[in-house]
């Protein structure tokens, strides 16, 4: 069971503690074991930079259509992560959606909590959904809500929001959606799984945003923004609202930094297209740090196949590679509770969706 109230003694939100904060972070938040980020060993090294990907030249027509797939799958395999640049995005609707976010975490206490997580559910503002009392907490504030197909929205989120930010965000999610599906297609024709079966999965699938606020914290090497984990979703477009650092990805067992560029998404592969492209693409570990005198904001917009599709190996590649299937196939619907009614935890359940050994027949 999901226990989405605070603890005992806490505050309902982090960036409010953090304002009375002076050095002594409470204990529910302080992480113990955490993983260092690589530094290089000497000032002549730098850290490895994750892939970059140009829209205009993905979907360009050519001869050399071959060549780009396969440097796109290439780094779905090697990183699982990307930053996509000249995406066809409207830039001042991208600026106009960052502004408007800045100004809903800035909003009193009071209107944000219109919108407070209720017990045992997963969509609305709050802070870490908690599945044991002894379970450490992020330091962080987070929205999220299913947002796509528009009968699972609930009432009193969305469609309650300031008309200006509301208004925003249905036009941002409409103009991520057509770059979402066309990466999708693109992502699937490079391992030659068939366009009518990525259509058929992901068309007017499961779709939900996460904004999230990481307050400032006066000992940030003892707390996590997010905890290390990849996403269940088949790819993640992450906008970095404020110019301030803080996701991390997992490459070779170290934890990289990722450096924005200006004007691109952060793309990530998540552990559905892991599973669509039996094992050939790698969901990326990811997390996110905070900063000691700076606050962070981020969107997170995630596309996952239709409810009632089968999240599994794709038929057609199976079919065209004559390799046996490597994950299990749950319906969406299932795969999101099961995820749901699990605490993150690296890609714990990516490994719980693999077929062992002594399960095939």
């Amino acid at each position: 069971m999901a226990f989405s109230q605070p603890l005992p003694g806490s505050h309902e939100s982090v960036q409010e503690l953090a304002k009375e904060l002076t050095l002594i972070i409470p204990h529910q938040y302080v992480q113990e074991h955490l993983e260092p980020t690589f530094i290089p060993n000497n000032c002549s090294s730098t850290f490895p930079s994750i892939p970059v990907i140009d829209m205009k030249d993905l979907i360009r027509v050519g001869s050399n259509m071959d060549l780009k797939l396969e440097h796109l799958r290439s780094v779905c395999h090697e990183w699982g992560i990307f930053q996509l640049v000249n995406h066809g995005v409207d830039k001042s609707l991208v600026e106009k959606m960052k502004n408007q976010l800045v100004e809903f975490f800035n909003t009193p206490m009071e209107e944000k909590l219109r919108y407070k997580l209720k017990g045992g559910e997963y969509e609305g503002y709050g802070q870490t959904i908690l599945h044991a009392q002894d379970q450490k907490m992020d330091w962080a504030d987070r929205f999220y809500m299913i947002t796509n197909p528009l009968h699972r929205r609930k009432s009193n989120l969305l469609p309650q929001f300031p008309p200006l930010l509301r208004d925003t965000l249905e036009e941002y999610m409409l103009q991520l959606q057509k770059l979402g599906m066309t990466l999708l297609s693109l992502i699937g024709q490079a391992v030659d799984i068939e366009k009518g079966e990525m259509l058929e999965v992901f068309e007017d699938g499961m779709q939900s945003v996460r904004m999230t606020y990481y307050p400032p914290c006066p000992q940030p090497d003892f707390v996590v923004g997010l905890t290390p984990h990849s996403d269940a979703a088949g790819i993640t477009i992450l906008l970095q609202v404020n110019n301030v650092e803080g996701l991390q990805v997992k490459k070779d067992g170290l934890w990289i930094p990722v450096n924005f560029l200006p004007d691109a998404f952060v793309v990530n592969v998540g552990d559905i297209l892991e599973i669509l492209s039996n094992g050939i693409y790698n969901s990326i570990e990811h997390r996110a740090v905070v900063n000691a005198i700076k606050e962070r904001m981020s969107l997170a917009m995630f596309f996952n196949p239709k409810l009632e599709a089968d999240v599994g190996p794709s038929k057609s590649l199976i079919r065209n590679t004559g390799n046996p299937p490597l994950y299990k196939t749950l319906v969406m619907e299932q795969y999101l509770k099961d995820f749901f009614a699990r605490k993150l935890n690296g890609k714990t359940f990516l490994e719980k969706m693999k077929i062992k050994v002594g399960d095939r027949t």
